[in-house]
């Protein structure tokens, strides 16, 4: 490969968001590839806004103008919407099935989107939807859903799955790589699917 090709991943503090573009970025490592990020965290010890950008093989900064991203990966339902205009016309969206309302819905009596409203506003575009935190719950961990979320993410990804493999056992827990390995064996497979 040699054009670029940008993925942006988003979710909320807490969730493994950066964890999972290291991951990306040790994949790109290993097999030689140029890699630029940028890391955006908006209070995100309290759950707040995480982002960050990947550019494989890019030529320009490390952000990712809105309408370019190749991939956006997401770790919730309410962050695919709030992000999906990052994503291009032909782009991939892989959302996990889990939604965290933010605290301003409760505070100020605030109207949120529904889970169906804002599902058929994703399938306007090309959605993988997966439930992300009972597969990693059927893994070992719930801790290992942003790995399930790369695994179903990487039938997309122009990275070897060896490449990713290697990042995931180099960058995880010693203790848990069993965990994570699998994990990410069962995203990759949910992944054929969409």
């Amino acid at each position: 490969m040699s054009a670029g090709y940008d993925i942006l991943i988003v979710g909320i503090g807490g969730q493994g968001t950066i964890l999972a573009s290291n991951i990306l970025g040790e994949a790109c490592l290993i097999e030689g590839r140029t890699i630029k990020g940028a890391e955006t965290h908006g209070m995100a010890q309290r759950g707040g806004s995480v982002e960050s950008h990947i550019r494989v093989n890019g030529l320009f900064g490390p952000l990712i103008p809105p309408g370019q991203a190749d991939l956006l990966i997401s770790f919730d339902l309410l962050e695919a919407l709030r992000y999906s205009h990052y994503l291009k016309k032909d782009g991939k969206m892989v959302v996990n099935r889990h939604l965290v309302l933010p605290t301003s819905v409760y505070t100020q009596n605030l109207v949120a989107p529904t889970e169906d409203e804002i599902i058929a506003a994703l399938k306007k575009q090309n959605l993988c939807l997966l439930d992300a935190d009972k597969m990693a719950e059927e893994a070992g961990s719930p801790l290992s859903q942003n790995v399930v979320m790369l695994g179903a993410a990487s039938q997309t990804i122009p990275l070897k799955p060896e490449s990713l493999r290697a990042a995931v056992r180099d960058l995880v827990p010693k203790k848990t790589i069993e965990i994570n390995v699998k994990a990410f064996e069962m995203g990759r497979e949910f992944g054929r699917t969409c």
